[in-house]
C-alpha cells in the first residue's frame, strides 16, 4: 500500500518577498514584482527589465565564504531549504532518527549561469590559468542538492531534475514517489534558479519569448490576456519539505496540505512549442488526478502554468478545457506569474507552495495585469482581485522547453 505523504515545510524567495508570509500576501494582493534590470546594464538589450529578487541577503544564511563559493541559484535554494526546514522544525534534524531517511532533489533548468559568465569572460581576458577552482562546482546544476544535503546532513537519495521550466514539479513528484514507495520518509525537494544575466536575458530576447513591454515592466507579465507578447525573467526559489504521513504525526509536525497525486508526460513535439491543444499537458493532468483518485469535479483550483505566451496560455486553456470538459468553467484558474515572472526551474516549486496554501488558507490569488479578454482564452482566470473560496483539491501544472509536462494533485488535508 503506497503511503501517504504530506507537505510539512515550505520555503520561498521570489520577486516579490524573501520568505512565504511575504510572498504570499503579495501575490494574494496582486503586487507585481518586475521592473528594470539592475543586475547588470541592459542598455543595449531589446527587453531592459526582469522580476529580480528585492534585498535578498545570503549571508542570513551562510557565512561569507560560503556565500563567495555560491552562485546566487544556490544562494538562493539553500536559503529556502533552510525556511522550509525551519517551518518543519527540522533545521537540526529533530525527529529524524537516520540520517539515510531524509533526501534531497533539488534542481535548476540553468545551474549557474552567472558563474559561468564571469569565468568566461575571465578565460578570454587573463587566460585559463585564471579561472577559479570553485568554477565547476559553482557552476554545475546539481551543486545546490548537495550543498543542501550536506547542510542538513541528509544522507538519502539526492539528485537534481533537469528539465527547464517543469524542472522543480519533477523534483517535487519525485521526493512524492520517494517516499511513498519508502526509501525516504522526509524529502527537501524544489528548485532554484538565477538567470538575470546578461547572456539569459539576450538569448530569451532574441528568441522572442519575452515580452518587450520596457515602458511599463510591472503591467508586462500578463496571463491569458489578449496583449500578451511573452514572459517576464524572474529568479529565486520554491523549496518544500515532504513527509510520510505518520512520521510527520509522531513528531507533532505541522501539515500544510497533502501531495496526492503526479502526473510527468513529453510532448515529442517540438523544441519550444508546445503540443497543439497542450496534448502532453493533458495527459499529465489525467494522470495526476488518476494517481490522486480525483474525478474532473472534485477540483476547484488549477495553479496554470500560464506564462504570458501567446502558445503556452492558448494550448494550456485548450488543454484544461479537454481534460474538465464542462466543470473547466467551474474552476478557478490563476497564474502567480504575473507577479513574480517567470521563474524557470524555480516556478513548479514555487506553484505549487501556492496550490498548497490555497487548499490551507481558501484564498485564491489572481491573475494580474488581466485587461482584455482572448476570445481564444475563455476560463476564469481570476483576474485582478484574490477570490476566497474553499478549495479541497487543487492542481499546479508546469510545462518547460523540450516538451516536459508536469502536473501535481494536493489536497486539503484531512485525517
Amino acid at each position: 500500500m503506497k503511503r501517504r505523504v504530506v507537505v510539512t515545510g515550505l520555503g520561498m524567495i521570489t520577486p516579490v518577498g524573501n520568505d512565504v508570509a511575504t510572498t504570499w500576501r503579495a501575490l494574494v494582493d496582486g503586487k507585481a514584482g518586475a521592473g528594470p534590470i539592475t543586475k547588470f546594464d541592459p542598455t543595449n538589450f531589446p527587453v531592459r527589465f526582469a522580476a529580480e529578487l528585492k534585498g535578498f541577503d545570503p549571508l542570513q544564511y551562510m557565512d561569507r565564504k560560503e556565500a563567495k563559493r555560491a552562485d546566487p541559484y544556490t544562494q538562493y535554494a539553500v536559503a529556502a531549504s533552510v525556511q522550509a526546514m525551519r517551518d518543519a522544525g527540522l533545521e537540526q534534524l529533530a525527529g529524524i532518527d537516520d540520517p539515510d531517511r531524509i533526501g534531497v532533489i533539488l534542481g535548476s533548468g540553468i545551474g549557474g549561469l552567472k558563474s559561468f559568465e564571469e569565468q568566461h569572460d575571465i578565460y578570454r581576458e587573463r587566460g585559463q590559468s585564471k579561472i577559479s577552482p570553485f568554477f565547476i562546482p559553482m557552476f554545475i546544476a546539481d551543486i545546490a542538492a548537495g550543498i543542501v544535503s550536506m547542510r542538513f546532513n541528509a544522507k538519502g537519495p539526492n539528485y537534481a531534475t533537469v528539465s527547464a521550466c517543469a524542472t522543480a514539479a519533477h523534483a517535487i513528484g519525485d521526493a512524492f514517489r520517494t517516499i511513498q514507495y519508502g526509501d525516504a520518509d522526509a524529502m527537501i525537494c524544489g528548485g532554484a534558479e538565477a538567470t538575470v544575466t546578461p547572456m539569459a536575458i539576450g538569448g530569451f530576447a532574441n528568441m522572442k519569448a519575452l515580452s518587450e513591454r520596457n515602458d511599463s515592466p510591472a503591467t508586462a507579465s500578463r496571463p491569458f490576456d489578449l496583449n500578451r507578447d511573452g514572459f517576464v525573467m524572474g529568479e529565486g526559489a520554491g523549496i518544500v519539505v515532504l513527509e510520510e504521513l505518520e512520521h510527520a504525526r509522531r513528531r507533532g509536525a505541522r501539515i500544510h496540505a497533502e501531495v496526492v497525486g503526479y502526473g510527468a508526460t513529453g510532448d515529442a513535439h517540438h523544441l519550444t512549442a508546445p503540443a497543439p491543444d497542450g496534448e502532453g499537458a493533458q495527459r499529465a493532468m489525467r494522470r495526476a488526478m488518476k494517481d490522486a483518485g480525483l474525478a474532473p469535479g472534485d477540483v476547484q483550483y488549477i495553479n496554470a502554468h500560464g506564462t504570458s505566451t501567446p502558445a503556452n496560455d492558448f494550448n494550456e486553456t485548450r488543454a484544461i478545457k479537454c481534460v474538465f470538459g464542462e466543470h473547466a468553467r467551474g474552476l478557478n484558474v490563476s497564474s502567480t506569474k504575473g507577479a513574480t515572472g517567470h521563474m524557470l526551474g524555480a516556478a513548479g516549486g514555487v506553484e505549487f507552495i501556492v496550490a498548497s496554501l490555497v487548499t490551507r488558507e481558501g484564498s485564491i490569488p489572481p491573475t494580474i495585469n488581466y485587461e482584455t479578454a482572448d476570445p481564444d482564452c475563455d476560463l476564469n482566470y481570476t483576474p485582478n482581485r484574490s477570490v476566497e473560496r474553499q478549495v479541497t483539491a487543487a492542481l499546479s501544472n508546469s510545462f518547460g522547453f523540450g516538451g516536459h509536462n508536469v502536473a501535481l494533485a494536493v489536497r486539503r488535508f484531512a485525517e
